[in-house]
């Protein structure tokens, strides 16, 4: 197995390069939908150091359509199926859906991981599927539907309730049959919440760590960002992305879903020797 494909928990954040093969996501919808282009990101994602390849083929932004099987289904598998052959076994590759077809599909085209917005709600079949094939699943915290899910943001405490709904996943996911230590975990930054309870998610990300799952953290030119920086355009986002990021690293996480891979990664490599030196001192 070659080094890349080795993740080491704790050591460094491992960056997650999206590939949205939609014509309708929030921040480059339509720009990847030519599974051409698609791969040729792809290909770019990986030579500017992303670790993993995310591939989706469901616009999941706020008030989002859900598309017919067919339709995701040939969005994904082909762009899955050429980049294996095109990049060779190196890239981890990563499955975007909450569908277990499509996963399934996925994962036969050559997929490793799959990342499903919903925890494994939608189609509780999807974490059977991770159990048997022994992929890896990333599960998030999730409200709703993006046609619902900003009208789901009353919580007690963020938090808290974000604690409690994955851990609740994750022994839902070990019941299936998934080993534990194929868990990761997504708190679902601007899922279900509103930006100042995705700020408070961050300042206190660390109490997700108790979880004892590596933590994948999302916050990519979203929205939040975007409020506090009076800026509409998401790809004009990239340093309050960068910001939040190293944010995110300093507070534990192990994972970046980045959409702008070359800055991120040089961002985490900052924020790694700040925060995982060995003689940082950690926040958890």
């Amino acid at each position: 197995m070659s080094d890349r494909r080795k993740l080491c928990w704790g050591q460094r954040t491992y960056v997650m390069g999206v590939i949205n093969v939609t014509p309708d996501s929030f921040s480059d919808g339509g720009q990847f939908l030519d599974p051409a282009i698609a791969v040729a990101q792809g290909q770019a994602l990986w030579q500017a150091g992303a670790d993993i390849l995310d591939i989706g083929g469901q616009s999941t932004r706020p008030g989002a359509e859900t598309v017919p099987l067919a339709v995701e289904l040939e969005r994904v598998v082909p762009v899955v199926r050429s980049l294996r052959a095109v990049l060779g076994p190196e890239p981890l590759l990563s499955v975007d859906t909450t569908r277990v077809e499509v996963a399934a599909a996925a994962l036969e085209a050559g997929a490793d991981w799959i990342n499903d917005i919903s925890g494994g709600t939608y189609e509780p079949e999807i974490l059977s599927l991770a159990a048997e094939r022994q992929a890896p699943i990333v599960l998030m915290h999730l409200r709703g539907t993006p046609q619902t899910m900003q009208q789901l943001t009353d919580y007690d405490d963020v938090v808290t309730a974000v604690h409690t709904g994955l851990a609740e996943r994750r022994e839902a996911a070990i019941a299936a049959g998934v080993q534990p230590d194929q868990i990761i975990l997504d708190p679902g930054i601007g899922f279900a919440k509103t930006a100042e309870q995705n700020l408070e998610l961050l300042r206190r990300q660390q109490e997700l760590t108790t979880l004892g799952c590596p933590l994948l953290v999302g916050v990519s030119r979203k929205s939040f960002i975007g409020k506090i920086l009076n800026q509409p355009d998401p790809q004009q986002r990239i340093w309050g992305t960068a910001a939040a990021c190293t944010a995110a690293i300093a507070h534990g996480a192990d994972i970046l879903r980045v959409h702008d891979v070359a800055a991120m990664v040089d961002v985490a490599r900052v924020a790694d020797a700040i925060w995982r030196s060995p003689l940082a001192t950690p926040l958890r």
